[in-house]
């Protein structure tokens, strides 16, 4: 979501490209860009003027380096102002009591059940045995979207639908937690279409019965400064400890992001992405203002790659390159846990450089499809050994994944490539160390 803005401050920048010095003038020029492409991006106008004016002040009062350009070092100081305009550091959840009980508040829309989910499936993998708990009494198709998420990630859901007090059902969640040894109680509850009274009290009984250890209110930064605002008063009520800011793959201009954290002075703890269960981060300030930067963020996708991957395939893979036998079945299983990981697109910016090659370029999970409909249309024998694909085999496979015979021959080549490289990397680190280097997921 935040394209448009690193291009403008990309843009802005390029006023110090050939510069052997910060002055008054080209500093005042690049910080009037800056402060323009966030306003534009949605952060708010106070905001932004004072994050401008530190940076402004900081430029000049720093000596360039020989070693440094002023537009590398300006970056550095935009870097370290957005950093601290999104509060620093990390900050966990806390987690006491047994159970531990997450109360989870926000608009009907914002995305809260989808967020129950996936925060569920976080914790799950961290060894936590968590309850999620449904007390959406209103709006009919959450307690069924919450047992299909529980199916799905393998977490049981604690419902009672015929019950239309809320604060009952949690209470009665928390004790049924505690007699089936369950360590964390996740409460999603109803939201409304606008803030109201009856909302409010709700929440605030729920919060009050439950004494959570953590309450996170969960906003679509899609809504801009309205998102901003509602979290504001949201706190006024409710004193939350935390937000989480869902939908960051819409087109969206971000300035939810970027102003919340000033605003309502709580932690942003969670940012989340589409709808599958695997995309949810920790929000790291640091790594987002990076990744606004167009600098990427490697240490979050390798993150990423080691929640998703499932490691006794990634054993079995490993071997089997070692032994020069990858083949397209293994390609094809490969392409799954990739796409395990989130939106494509998303990924692929996290890679330093990208986010400025991808400007304008829509990549999403549909561009997988050509290709497993070709790899699916082969027979299991060509999946296992390529070599047997000649050039009727491939007019058959055109036909019938219904693409072109030159995607058929894109792919082979590609294909071939690939596993000349995995021969080459394995003689020369020994097998094993050339797979460490070949494996960027691992």
């Amino acid at each position: 979501m935040f394209d448009n803005l690193s291009y403008k401050l990309d843009k802005a920048f390029q006023n110090l490209k050939g510069q052997g010095s910060i002055t008054e003038i080209n500093v005042a020029t690049t910080v009037k860009e800056i402060r323009r492409a966030l306003v534009d991006a949605d952060v708010n106008y106070k905001v932004a003027k004072e994050v401008t004016d530190r940076i402004k002040t900081e430029a000049l009062g720093r000596d360039v380096l020989t070693t440094v350009s002023p537009g590398q070092l300006l970056v550095k100081i935009t870097n370290d102002e957005l950093t601290k305009l999104m509060g620093g550091t990390k900050e966990d959840m806390t987690l006491k009591g047994e159970p531990a009980i997450v109360l989870i508040s926000g608009l009907q829309g914002s995305g809260k059940t989808t967020f129950s989910g996936k925060l569920a499936s976080y914790l799950k993998k961290q060894g936590k045995q968590v309850l999620l708990t449904a007390c959406d009494i209103y709006r009919p198709a959450a307690i069924n979207q919450l047992k299909v998420l529980g199916e799905q990630i393998g977490v049981e859901v604690y419902a009672e639908e015929n019950n239309k007090n809320a604060v009952e059902i949690a209470s009665h969640a928390v004790q049924y937690a505690k007699d089936n040894g369950k360590s964390i109680v996740i409460v999603d509850t109803a939201g409304r279409l606008a803030i109201d009274e009856e909302m409010m009290q709700e929440i605030t009984a729920l919060k009050k019965a439950l004494n959570p250890s953590e309450t996170l209110f969960v906003v679509d930064s899609m809504t801009g400064q309205d998102a901003v605002n509602t979290a504001k008063t949201f706190n006024e009520r409710l004193d939350y400890d935390g937000v989480v800011l869902t939908k960051l793959d819409g087109d969206t201009r971000g300035g939810a992001a970027l102003s919340v954290r000033t605003v309502v002075e709580k932690p942003i703890k969670f940012i989340s992405t589409g709808e599958k269960m695997e995309a949810i981060d920790v929000f790291h300030p640091d790594r987002m203002a990076q990744r606004i930067l167009g600098m990427g963020d490697v240490v979050s996708l390798v993150e990423r790659a080691q929640q998703s991957f499932d490691e006794e395939e990634a054993q079995r893979i490993s071997k089997k390159i070692r032994k020069n036998q990858f083949d397209f079945d293994d390609f094809l299983s490969q392409l799954e846990q990739i796409k395990k990981m989130g939106n494509i697109k998303d990924l692929m910016a996290m890679i330093p450089g990208m986010g400025k090659a991808l400007k304008g370029i829509d990549i999403d999970d549909d561009s997988f499809k050509p290709i497993e409909a070709i790899i699916l249309s082969m027979t299991k024998a060509e999946r296992a050994n390529p070599d047997l694909i000649n050039g009727s085999r491939r007019r058959r496979i055109a036909e019938g994944s219904g693409t072109s015979i030159q995607q058929v021959n894109n792919l082979m080549k590609q294909f071939n490539d690939m596993r000349k490289l995995m021969k080459t990397m394995n003689k020369m680190g020994g097998g094993k160390k050339g797979l460490a280097n070949l494996n960027m997921f691992r």
